[in-house]
């Protein structure tokens, strides 16, 4: 038997026992290495839903996680016993025209692990052990790179997948809103695309000095300064904070002609009318961003050679059986960055 992290609605976190499936021959079994508790996961812990998505069986959470190889089937041959692997944890088809037209992350009958999407739902990693496809792994030799570092893989994926939105920003101004993990990693693939100037605003002292470390030019209180103040001056605003002021910086700062990239998951009502005559006015270009696709083989490359550093964000690591206190740490924002559960 083995333990397993459920949610069962919302402020419902039950550690339960669980017997893995064996391993069919394009599988392996993997023991948990480490596994970051993301902005989803805090939402189907505390609302028991993350948008339109809702718990509706027990659903084990966690899609950014890192593992140890511990049995293999009998057609595998990507990994073998005691590698470290990165888990890719987006399933998409393969065969629907997002597919087939290099948009995986669109894929229409995408299988994302840890998510509410489907149902049945897509069990996610939170456990133990589990069983997943060789094809979601990818081997990091290099020893000096951590299992924490390794299980930042997916965040990092999604702020190389919102840069890729944005476009080229080599020589410009680029806003982030919302310096939690993944604005965070947003500043980090910012600085690795060749901005020349990097801001981040948010309303926590803490996450404003991680931004600093991270390489931001800029960090400023977005609650202690006028809105106006920053009108225009930025090439493209990430909107990485799912909150509607942060939205309204991303409106007021983005210069004529800008990118608007919105990665956060905004409440379904705004309460402000959306200025669509200034997006049409000013030829604002508004972007979304869901998941990613290529960028997590790019994120394990970027971490595996250290060209991006995730290890400041990594704010603590408990094992499995504290998995409520870890929930709880990791949504006190004034303490709290990356919290990661571990095999006890």
């Amino acid at each position: 038997m083995t333990l397993a992290c459920t949610l069962h609605g919302m402020l419902d976190l039950r550690l339960q026992e669980e017997t893995p499936p064996a391993p069919g021959p394009h599988d392996v079994l993997l023991g948990l290495g480490a596994g970051g508790i993301c902005g989803s996961d805090l939402h189907y812990f505390q609302q028991g839903r993350v948008g339109a998505f809702v718990i509706r069986e027990p659903l084990v959470p966690g899609h950014e996680a890192s593992g140890v190889v511990q049995a293999v089937g009998a057609a595998v041959t990507r990994v073998r016993p005691g590698d470290r692997v990165a888990i890719n944890p987006s399933h998409p088809c393969g065969h629907c025209d997002y597919c087939r037209g290099g948009r995986g992350n669109l894929c229409r009958r995408m299988f994302f692990l840890g998510s509410a999407s489907v149902f049945p739902h897509a069990q996610g990693m939170f456990r133990e052990r589990f069983v997943m496809g060789e094809a979601q792994l990818t081997p990091v030799d290099e020893p000096e790179v951590s299992l924490g570092e390794i299980a930042c893989a997916e965040p990092l994926s999604i702020g190389l997948h919102a840069l890729h939105r944005a476009g080229p920003v080599l020589g410009e101004t680029v806003l982030v809103t919302g310096a939690g993990t993944i604005g965070a990693m947003c500043i980090l693939a910012a600085r690795l695309a060749g901005a020349a100037r990097v801001v981040a605003c948010d309303v926590h002292e803490r996450a404003l000095a991680l931004a600093r470390t991270l390489g931001a030019d800029e960090a400023v209180r977005s609650d202690q300064v006028a809105p106006e103040s920053l009108a225009g001056m930025a090439d493209v605003a990430i909107e990485a904070a799912g909150h509607p002021g942060a939205l309204r910086t991303c409106l007021t700062a983005a210069r004529r002609g800008g990118r608007i990239i919105q990665v956060g998951t905004l409440p379904e009502e705004l309460p402000f009318p959306f200025p669509a005559n200034q997006v049409m006015q000013r030829e604002l270009d508004y972007r979304g961003v869901f998941r990613a696709h290529l960028a997590f083989d790019w994120a394990v490359q970027a971490i595996r050679s250290r060209r991006v550093d995730v290890r400041p964000l990594i704010t603590a690591q408990l094992p499995l059986s504290r998995a409520r206190e870890a929930f709880e740490l990791a949504l006190d924002k004034s303490r709290s960055t990356k919290v990661q559960v571990v095999a006890a």
